[in-house]
């Protein structure tokens, strides 16, 4: 038996290349799971479905003896129908609720088709892997141009953005009746006064835009109306 087979390490590299590849767009667009996590991901499915095919054979049973060669009758989808189950548990931990926005949907189905890439290679169907990393890339990266270019006024071309501000207390309802004058979707407002100083608020909102130039205008009405250092603006994508 060989100590090191290189079929197999062609295939655990295989699935760390395509892991990379997918790992690498969620990176630059700065999502929660990144680089690591999606080649993890990928070389841990390729791991269980090696070991799924080749490290649990069965064993003939003849006159109460044990004979040792595999029968070639074996459930080899029995460890890879676990991954499907458990990269849910990795993929969950990607998606956040904030109220009633949802972030991280997108990053949690780019784990969930890195552990399949991952199967492919362990499987050694490297067609299949090559060609599922570069279709799933090309999804990632050019439906996001095409949502941009081609639908500019789709709702799913609404950007997201929270603000928080710290103002007086007197500035609280000014503030709240701008924002609502501005925005036709505000999906909260909370105002709460600083424990350190009551004379001041805290304002937490979330809203959807599609016009750029407006959340601008917004943010330097806004920052006119309270301290320059004391808002903040986030922009909150999937």
């Amino acid at each position: 038996m060989e100590l090191f087979n290189p079929d197999f390490i062609i295939r655990l590299f295989a699935a760390l290349i395509m892991g990379f590849a997918l790992g690498l767009e969620r990176e630059l667009t700065n999502k929660y799971a990144g680089l690591r996590t999606h080649i993890l991901v990928c070389l841990g499915a390729c791991v269980f479905t090696l070991l799924s095919i080749y490290g649990f054979p069965t064993f003939a049973d003849g006159d109460n003896v044990i004979v040792s060669q595999a029968t070639g009758v074996r459930d080899t989808a029995r460890i890879a129908a676990q991954i499907v189950t458990g990269i849910g548990f990795i993929g969950a931990g990607t998606v956040l609720r904030n109220g009633p926005m949802v972030f991280g949907l997108t990053t949690a189905a780019t784990l969930w088709i890195a552990a399949s890439i991952g199967m492919a290679c362990g499987a050694g169907m490297f067609d299949v892997a090559i060609v599922s990393t570069v279709i799933s890339v090309a999804v990632l990266t050019l439906i996001r141009i095409f949502e941009k270019q081609i639908l500019p006024t789709s709702a799913k071309q609404a950007k997201r953005f929270k603000i928080i501000i710290y103002c007086d207390n007197e500035d609280v309802k000014k503030i709240y009746e701008y924002i609502t004058s501005k925005v036709d979707d505000m999906r909260d407002f909370t105002s709460k006064k600083l424990i350190e100083n009551i004379q001041k608020s805290k304002i937490t909102t979330s809203f959807e835009l599609c016009n750029k130039k407006m959340i601008n205008e917004i943010y330097k009405d806004l920052s006119n109306m309270a301290d320059s250092d004391s808002i903040s603006l986030q922009e909150m994508n999937d």
